[in-house]
């Protein structure tokens, strides 16, 4: 499973619109969650975007503010995975019983279903892609980010499943750079800590070209190579 994590605090206001730019990521089999932080005043169009670029993205918004946003980051992560075992669980259901509906189910087939989604749910690969707006007025939000991500990463690291994590800033640290990569695919969280003193706060928020930016980056990575989803086929030893 692939993730995006979108870490904001305001409107997009340079390139390509992140909603079409999550629609993409979702085509590609990439799920867009979005945590908007709200200490200040987050404009009702901020608002409606964050939520917007979520439902593009397959995935779930939340605003919160610094100090819940460990949490946050957590929970929406843990929340993606099972909604998306979840459907792929419905579209198996569908093929193999012409139902989609787990309640439709016999109870003794219901409660194996509910088993195995919570097993896979823990033990599935997962990879998410931390995007982090590093416009100026994230600058005093950066302490709570950077334990968000490591507190992220310690969740991460103690699933079942193999779990890894990649860190992006947007806008670069290079004039016209619309997103930089601050951390490659890892399970060490160690290196989380050297990305903040290296980050130059700018002023433009470039999401929607950040998110093709990561896109990009998913597709080229091997993770991405199998034609198939890794939870088709789950179902069909429980459900016939």
């Amino acid at each position: 499973m692939k993730q995006i994590l979108l870490v904001t605090d305001g409107c997009s206001n340079v390139g390509v619109s992140p909603v079409i730019a999550a629609a993409e990521a979702h085509a590609a089999g990439i799920t867009v969650n979005v945590v908007g932080i709200v200490d200040g005043d987050l404009a009702e169009f901020g608002t409606t975007e964050i939520e917007e670029i979520a439902k593009a993205g397959g995935g779930l918004s939340r605003l919160s503010h610094t100090r819940q946003l460990s949490q946050t980051v957590q929970m929406l992560t843990r929340k993606t995975v099972v909604q998306t075992i979840q459907h792929a669980v419905h579209r198996e259901l569908k093929q193999v019983l012409g139902t989609s509906s787990i309640e439709e189910l016999p109870p003794e087939k219901r409660g194996e279903v509910v088993r195995v989604i919570d097993e896979l749910s823990e033990t599935s690969k997962l990879r998410v892609a931390l995007l982090i707006d590093a416009s100026a007025s994230m600058k005093p939000k950066l302490h709570a980010v950077e334990e968000a991500i490591r507190d992220l990463a310690i969740s991460l690291k103690s699933r079942q499943g193999g779990s890894e994590l990649s860190v992006f800033h947007f806008p670069g640290s290079s004039y016209g750079e619309d997103c930089r990569m601050d951390l490659d695919w890892t399970t060490d969280i160690g290196g989380v800590h050297a990305i903040f003193p290296r980050l130059q706060m700018r002023g433009t928020t470039p999401t929607g070209p950040a998110i093709l930016h990561v896109i990009d980056f998913y597709q080229k990575a091997d993770y991405g190579s199998r034609k198939n989803d890794e939870t088709d086929g789950m179902m069909s030893d429980y459900v016939v």
